[in-house]
This record gives C-alpha cells, structure tokens and sequence, in this order.
C-alpha cells in the first residue's frame, strides 16, 4: 500500500506530475501500464475505482490518461467523469488536496468529448467550479469551439462563448479565429460585430487570419462605414495587409466608386508578394468578377439596388483598365462578370 505522504507528493498538480514515480511504487495486484493500453475503457474504469474505493490507494497515473484516450462514446465519457469525481473525493478526503487535475489533462479531456460527441459534458470543463476536478481553460474552450464549427452549429458556439464570460476565462486570439469562421459561414453579421467588440475590449490582439474574416465580411455585405473602421484597427497592427484584407480594401473603394484607389490597392499586394503568392491575387481578382457582386448586391436594400450594380458595372472595369495602365496584367474574363438583381423566390 502506498504512504499517504507519498500519494500525496504524486497527486500534486493532478496526474500529470511525477509520471515517473507512480511507476516507482506500483500497487499489489494491480494492472501494468502496457496492460492497461489493452484494456476498455468500462475495465480502465473499473480498475481506478477498485483502487480508490476498494484498496483505498493512489491508481497508476497511466490508468486515467488510458481511460481519456480510449473515449469514444457517450457511454465512455459518463465512466470517465464518474471516475473524475471519486478520484477528486481521494484527493480531498485522503490525501487533502484542493488542487485540480493539471491544465494537459483537462484539455484531453476536452478532447475525448468532442471525439465522442458529449459536448454537454465538454462544457462542465468550462465551469470554474466543478465536482471533477477540472481546471477551466480557452484551451479546452477551443477544442469545444472547433467542434461547433465543424458542426456549423451557430447555437452551441453562443453557448460556449456565454461559459467563457461566466466563468471569467480570458480570450486568446485563436478563439476569434473560430468564433469569427463561424459567424463568417453562418451570415451572422450581428455576431460578429458583437464578438468582435468583446475580443477588442479584452485586449486581444487579432490574428491577421481573423482581420481577414472580419473584414471579408464587411466587404461582401458592402459595409464600407464598418470595413474602414476595421481596416483602422488592423493597420494599427500589423502594417502589411494579407491578400484578402488588401483585395478587402480594394471592394471598399469600389463601393464607394474609386476604381483607381482599388486597382492601386491591387497593384501594392502585386509588388509586395512573391511570384509563388501570385496565384492568390488571380483567385481574388476572379472571386471579385464572378462572385462578390452577386454576394454584395444581395445584402443591399432594395431600393439601394440599381445604383450599386450600374456603379459596379462600371468601376470593376474601369478598376482591370487601370491595373492594365500600371502594368498589371490579368488572366480574368471580364465576361464572367455577375452583376444582376438577384431573383425572386
């Protein structure tokens, strides 16, 4: 049996410590860790409780990293949280241990949840005070995130993102990438201005990749107030745009009927990116002939129709003309062009 002062050195910081000195004090008649790799996860399960509940003694460090490994269902989750909870009441009752399990594990755990699709029980991980002994984390917040985005499930992602702000977990950058990528794929244009003002408020600084999105967006809703207010706050970071928030700026300038300022624009990402990076330029330059005006006549009122497609009509031409004068050259059809009044259903 193993000394309580010795459990206890073990258990501190959650499983993750020590990995090497759980091996150096193995319990009678127990399991070994390559036998545990055999095993299911209702035998992993019932293996750790036999040790805390029946042996009244610390079991192997590997046992539980096993059990989140082998999740894959629903029915596995429920063993493995069941499992959270009596080895925080060991830690508490036994070894007097307040701390949680280690931030690697919750996120693993985290992990298996969204493997097995029991994302409810993913998002107790989330809850500052929990009975398993998980620590919250962005994290595992992120792994949650993913799998609503994976999903295309607008609902779930509100709800985690309203578990972050509850429980006071700060925002990383890679959570707006998600949220943003969402919100960007479901139209959801109220979101991301609502979001955005959140991850700006808190101090985030934006990944180029979620400017990106951002701005994208405004641009194909043809926003232009909103999408220069954007472009303030990405040029206040990052000087050099990225093919999408430069080809961004230039739909801006078309919108407000400044063919030259966009194929300026264009003419500036042409100089500034490698031969290798050119074949991006050409996809948003056929993105911007043969899908944006359909996309931004779209969200238009209706009364606001006939004016932007004769201005586009117009401007996009006059825009490759330009690109034309300064040197530019381009392989996109002009013929291709999709500016018309959408249909009525």
């Amino acid at each position: 049996m193993i000394s309580v002062s010795k459990t206890s050195l073990l258990f501190r910081n959650g499983f993750g410590a020590f990995r090497s000195a759980f091996h150096s004090f193995p319990v009678p008649g127990s399991v070994g860790n390559d036998t545990a790799k055999q095993l299911t996860a209702k035998e992993l399960h019932d293996q750790i409780l036999k040790s805390v509940n029946v042996e009244r003694s610390a079991p192997r460090n590997a046992w539980l990293w096993s059990l989140t490994e082998k999740c894959t269902s629903r029915d596995d989750i429920k063993l493995l949280f069941n499992v959270l909870q009596q080895l925080r009441i060991f830690r508490l009752s036994n070894l007097r241990i307040h701390d949680n399990f280690n931030c690697n594990l919750c996120q693993e755990v985290a992990k298996a949840c969204v493997r097995a699709g029991a994302v409810d029980y993913g998002k107790k991980a989330l809850c500052r005070h929990n009975v398993y002994g998980l620590t919250p984390t962005v994290g595992s917040a992120n792994q949650l995130l993913s799998y609503a985005k994976a999903q295309k499930n607008v609902k779930l992602m509100v709800d985690l993102m309203s578990h972050l702000k509850s429980n006071n977990l700060p925002l990383q950058p890679g959570t707006a990438d998600i949220v943003f990528s969402i919100c960007y794929d479901a139209n959801k244009w109220e979101l991301i201005s609502k979001y955005s003002r959140r991850f700006v408020k808190a101090g985030v600084k934006l990944r180029k990749t979620a400017f990106d999105i951002w701005m994208e967006f405004a641009s194909k809703r043809g926003d232009v107030e909103s999408l220069w207010k954007i472009e303030k706050s990405r040029s206040d970071m990052y000087k050099q745009h990225t093919i999408k928030s430069g080809f961004s700026c230039a739909k801006g300038f078309l919108l407000e009927q400044k063919p030259d300022s966009a194929a300026s624009v264009i003419q500036a990402l042409n100089q500034s990116f490698p031969d290798s990076k050119k074949q991006g330029i050409i996809d948003e330059l056929q993105h911007l002939v043969s899908e944006w005006p359909a996309e931004v006549i779209k969200h238009q009122k209706q009364d606001n129709r006939k004016a932007i497609i004769d201005s586009l009509k117009a401007d996009i031409p006059a825009m490759f003309s330009s690109l034309s004068n300064m040197g530019v050259k381009s392989s996109v059809n002009l013929d291709d062009l999709n500016i018309a009044e959408p249909v009525s259903c």
